[in-house]
């Protein structure tokens, strides 16, 4: 199948309807039926902003997290169309795959 591999980019301290906003976008790709998605605690990195963010032992709330998954074009233009909808703000990438299962299944 040809879709869209989807990566937001986010930290833990930000939060979408009492939810961290990584979470929210797992919670929404679920009930959007998006198949699959994977939160990635990161250890550290920089925004646009060029300000380092890092997970400390004793504070992770400026912890860096990746939300990837691999949609169809239709679960992506849901997908941004919810997020527009609900005025989320967030970076992301947009890469053209293909993808699929291996076995039978």
């Amino acid at each position: 199948m040809h879709g869209y591999q989807l990566t937001f980019f986010t930290q833990q301290d930000r939060r979408h309807h009492h939810l961290s906003l990584a979470q929210w976008l797992l919670e929404e790709a679920r009930t959007l039926g998006i198949s699959g998605a994977t939160l990635i605690p990161a250890t550290e990195g920089f925004g646009h902003g060029g300000k380092i963010r890092s997970a400390h032992f004793f504070e992770l709330a400026d912890q860096p997290l990746e939300v990837t998954m691999a949609v169809s074009g239709a679960d992506a233009e849901r997908l941004f169309a919810r997020l527009k909808e609900e005025g989320v703000d967030i970076f992301y990438v947009q890469t053209p795959i293909e993808f699929g299962m291996t076995g039978n299944r």
